[in-house]
């Protein structure tokens, strides 16, 4: 449990400092951004400062640090490397000179990152903690089981998809702002195929672990959750302003949440 929410605990210290970084960048290179008026404002008013956000930034990646000393205790060297490539991820995504969610990278950065590197590297500190042989394989030389990447994929699709909500969102805002996020580069209505298609990937998975000799029918448990992941993929596709599409964030969020209960609930009782 210890190391299931040490990791939970580190990610989200990153993750929130990314947020912040995006925000610091953002009043940075437009101090008079439309998009965001409330934060423009509270920096005019001096509510908040340049200053303070670049502490508070600092202070998320610190604990995060903190936190991921007892991870490297429990887990070795290995999670050194996990937590650096993260923190380096959070913030290339919109600093430096060629920040990658202004440059259409930042779909696969998501995917990667919120999927793929998260998925796994918490599922390792779990599994190597306390066990003579993980994994399949030694200590020394640890085996990773397929299915552990497998389950990362609808994890980063339904992540990704929340990214792609918004940059249709705030398509005409980053057109504006000279930002080349991916839905800037193919459009709006590209950007939604993409949606459905890793929609599709998401629910492909239950299904391909059902057919599964090693699995039976608990591992379809995820599909309870397609009802709201189809109504919320009508949404966007019958909303365009940004007013309309504002509230469906969340609620990709609550596709994902439920979706990654009912999988973890699904291998519980596989």
């Amino acid at each position: 449990m210890w190391p299931a929410l040490a990791a939970f605990a580190s990610g989200w210290l990153v993750q929130l400092g990314g947020v912040i970084t995006d925000n610091y960048y953002n009043l940075r290179r437009h101090a008079d951004d439309k998009e965001h008026q409330a934060l423009v404002e509270a920096l005019q008013q001096k509510v908040i400062s340049l200053k303070e956000l670049r502490r508070t930034i600092y202070a998320c990646y610190g604990l995060a640090v903190l936190i991921a000393f007892y991870l490297v205790h429990v887990a070795g060297f290995p999670i050194v490397v996990v937590g650096i490539a993260c923190i380096v991820a959070s913030v290339i995504y919109s600093a430096g000179p060629f920040p990658l969610g202004d440059h259409g990278l930042g779909d696969v950065l998501f995917f990667v990152f919120f999927g793929i590197v998260s998925v796994m590297a918490s599922f390792y500190v779990q599994a190597i903690n306390g066990v003579d042989e993980p994994l399949g394989g030694s200590m020394e030389t640890p085996v990773w089981p397929w299915q552990v990447l497998f389950s990362s994929f609808p994890i980063g699709a339904l992540t990704t998809n929340i990214l792609i909500i918004d940059n249709i969102r705030d398509l005409d805002y980053d057109r504006d702002k000279g930002e080349k996020t991916l839905a800037v580069i193919i459009g709006a209505g590209w950007s939604r195929v993409e949606f459905m298609g890793l929609l599709a990937l998401a629910y492909a998975v239950p299904f391909a672990y059902w057919v599964h000799e090693r699995f039976n029918h608990i591992m379809l448990l995820p599909v309870l959750s397609l009802p709201y992941a189809l109504w919320v993929s009508a949404q966007l596709i019958r909303r365009q302003s940004y007013q309309e599409l504002v509230p469906l964030t969340p609620q990709a969020g609550q596709v994902l949440l439920v979706y990654a209960i009912l999988l973890s609930s699904a291998f519980a009782f596989s």
